[in-house]
């Protein structure tokens, strides 16, 4: 039809549709995958395929956040053939990137025992790097993690599936699955292990920029590991402590590179290292509010923290907007967004702004006209309205806002 959006805008409403992939927009996305994959070899081919299976998981929770169920049946049948597929390849047997993104899928379509055959495949295939091999630490991470949001409290914990996990990642030898019991020695000799481990990682010096870049994926995936395990056998301030320790680590890393100008090349991956922990930390912080009673300044505080750092951080917006939902005044998050709006040229603060004072305006909304149906209040809430199209007005002055379509399309939505 011409003008039909490629991909999803998953921020508009049209009615009560959520805009999602439009059909000509998906047909012209699955042919560039079609004619990239027939052009690279090696490599490049299996990075190819791990984008590929990214974009499906993405339309896959992009069902399940709709609620579709139907859609989500058909989704889920390509999207596993299509993980199949490229797991045939003979390139691919081994990519443990790969498997991992294929028993995810399995886990967000709801075949929890499938998923878990795959990962224990995965593990076992693996190896014994240990520690020592990135991808393996990122396998063992993911799976405990998803193991870990099965729990519904911390007390026995110890006894998981989870730990099970990270316990055997330390043995350095072949990965057996679990049978349903973690033997306390094995905690103990682990919880030595993951201390030593990162100890050596934080006083290490890499050799080349290649090493600096490996180190910090890998030192990434460790400090998850150790807090994770942490958290379920000791409790969340243990957890917390490693977070903390890690950050101001990397952070020392950081401003020394920058005195060195000489050294300047490795700065380029630590402040990735820094967002990678640093949203680790919220995203266990705000797991733990979710099965236990918790105060949320700590939770509030690193939020804040961190957004100063990366202003441009997607899932530590959404995160921020999720708890001041919870909060009745707006004024502290009007000003905090308002301090970062100054301080930065990104555009995401500008967008989760918006969102933020849409949300507050359909509550206010739906509070007036909670008995009487869709009959609109008699008095209108204008002091939301004024102030959104104000920030619509100031985010579209500014130099990104002025190129962004994303960003016009929802102030004309809103105005309609």
């Amino acid at each position: 039809s011409g003008f039909n959006s490629i991909g999803h805008m998953d921020t508009m409403l049209r009615g009560r549709h959520q805009i999602g992939h439009y059909k000509e927009g998906e047909e012209f996305i699955q042919n560039v995958f079609h004619v990239m994959s027939q052009i690279f070899t090696g490599k490049e081919k299996s990075n190819l395929a791990i984008c590929w299976l990214q974009y499906e998981i993405s339309k896959v929770i992009q069902c399940l956040q709709a609620k579709k169920k139907k859609k989500l049946k058909a989704q889920g049948r390509k999207s596993k053939k299509l993980a199949k597929n490229f797991l045939k390849a003979p390139d691919n047997r081994n990519n443990l990137c790969l498997w991992k993104l294929y028993a995810y899928l399995e886990w967000l379509l709801g075949n929890t025992d499938d998923a878990r055959k795959v990962f224990d495949t995965a593990l076992c295939t693996a190896g014994t790097g240990g520690l020592k091999s990135a991808q393996l630490c990122s396998l063992s991470l993911l799976y405990a993690q998803l193991e870990a949001e099965l729990l519904e409290s911390t007390e026995g914990a110890v006894m998981s599936r989870a730990v099970h996990i990270l316990t055997k990642l330390t043995e350095n030898g072949p990965y057996v699955p679990y049978s349903g019991q973690v033997l306390s020695v094995n905690v103990l000799k682990a919880r030595k292990t993951y201390e030593h481990a990162l100890q050596d990682y934080l006083s290490k010096t890499p050799v080349s920029d290649q090493d600096q870049v490996n180190d910090t994926d890998q030192l990434v995936n460790l400090v998850g590991c150790y807090a994770l395990f942490q958290y379920l056998t000791v409790g969340i301030d243990a957890a917390v402590l490693i977070y903390t320790q890690a950050s101001e680590k990397l952070e020392a890393s950081g401003s020394q590179k920058c005195e060195n100008i000489g050294e300047n090349f490795g700065i380029l991956n630590f402040p990735t290292a820094l967002e990678a922990v640093t949203l680790l930390h919220t995203n266990l912080l705000r797991f733990h509010m979710k099965i236990s009673v918790y105060p949320l300044n700590p939770l509030r505080e690193a939020l804040t923290e961190a957004l100063k750092r990366y202003p441009s951080n997607q899932s530590l917006w959404r995160s921020y907007i999720h708890i001041q939902r919870k909060s009745h005044s707006a004024s502290k998050a009007r000003r905090f967004f308002d301090s970062v709006t100054r301080s930065t040229n990104s555009l995401e603060p500008w967008l989760f702004a918006i969102q933020a004072e849409q949300m507050r305006k359909k509550l206010t909304e739906k509070v007036q006209r909670a008995d009487v149906g869709e009959i609109h209040c008699t008095i209108p809430e204008t002091g939301l309205t004024n102030r959104i199209v104000a920030l619509f007005e100031h985010a579209v002055q500014s130099e990104n806002g002025t190129h962004c379509p994303l960003l016009w399309r929802m102030y004309l939505n809103f105005m309609v």
